[in-house]
């Protein structure tokens, strides 16, 4: 009777979907998944049974088999705890067109639960309906103007739109609500990319708040706003900095070494590609940039190799491709 009970419950669920049913039935009647699975077998109309599997099964990094699971607890019992977890799952598993339907019902069934709205706004951004997600953030918003969690993902997903005046005003006004790290750093971030100065007083405010000297990337920024503005010297000593407070950051390498081959100082910047190269080997840009200088100083065989590293790293790099063909052609 157990065995019959339990398959009954499986098949029940869809877990056979993958055409796997072998290995399927396998996992959930092995530990630690097998004494929910007896519990579902005699008890298969509770739902907290599916949804307590289902949680052990994605902690164990198998969300297509938690899938059924959280759909048959949804089914039995369709609660805000369990619309939250298998909302996860369904973009967990690929089915973001199931997780935007059921947020919407969501939103009719449970009109007090703030986090649906939040939930559902997310989920357009992760498929793609950039315009959809504006919309659902503008109604947090207009219904909570204190709302900064829809400020700033309001202002992240302008700043992927291109809206980068739009973005920079929704991620003030997030911050100036909530002044938590990761909105000034990516508020710094625009500003750098805007040469607006206010990037300086917001570093500086980052860097005073970081009492053990660890936080490197507002440093960083204050150098990517220098070296935008052309203002090397400054840029070189925030990116040396940089590099003191955490010797692995391989990107203030490659950008202190930009700068340097920029003014034609070659040696020096092939010696700082190098040391990125060898705090990170499986770094393309620093190959790249190493066979960039070689290339420079005449040295084409060496440029060649480095190139070919580049591409080897990243079959997608295009510069990297396109400075191999400059050389072959010479």
């Amino acid at each position: 009777m157990y065995i019959l009970l339990v398959s009954a419950s499986i098949t029940g669920c869809n877990f056979f979907d993958d055409g796997n049913t072998d290995k399927t039935t396998k996992i959930l009647n092995s530990p630690p998944f097998n004494i929910l699975t007896d519990s579902i077998g005699r008890f298969p109309a509770d739902a907290s049974l599916y949804v307590k599997r289902a949680a052990l099964l994605s902690q164990k990094d198998l969300p297509d088999l938690a899938y059924p699971d959280f759909k048959k607890a949804w089914g039995l019992y369709p609660d805000e705890f369990t619309a939250i977890s298998y909302t996860a799952n369904l973009f967990m598993t690929g089915r973001e067109a199931d997780a935007i339907k059921l947020l919407k019902e969501c939103l009719n069934k449970f009109p007090a639960n703030k986090e649906f709205p939040r939930r559902l706004s997310e989920a357009y951004m992760q498929s793609g309906k950039s315009q959809e997600a504006l919309s659902q953030f503008n109604k947090l918003i207009e219904g909570d103007s204190t709302d900064f969690e829809a400020l700033y993902e309001k202002g992240v997903l302008l700043a992927k739109l291109k809206d980068t005046g739009s973005a920079i005003q929704s991620l003030e006004t997030a911050y100036t609500l909530q002044p938590l790290q990761h909105v000034g750093i990516y508020l710094a971030n625009l500003y750098a990319e805007t040469k607006n100065k206010r990037v300086l007083a917001l570093c500086d405010e980052l860097i005073s708040k970081d009492s053990a000297h660890e936080l490197t990337d507002a440093v960083f920024i204050k150098g990517i706003y220098f070296a935008n503005i052309h203002q090397s010297n400054q840029a070189l000593e925030q990116f040396d900095d940089c590099i003191n407070r955490d010797w692995k950051f391989t990107e203030a390498y490659i950008e202190k070494g930009i700068l340097l081959f920029k003014d034609n100082n070659f040696d020096e910047a092939l010696k700082t590609f190098a040391l990125a190269a060898r705090v990170s080997n499986t770094y393309p840009d620093a190959y790249y940039w190493m066979g960039r200088c070689y290339e420079s100083i005449g040295k084409m065989k060496e440029a060649r190799d480095n190139y070919l590293r580049a591409v080897a790293l990243d079959k997608n790099f295009a510069e990297a491709k396109h400075a191999l063909r400059r050389i072959n052609n010479d």
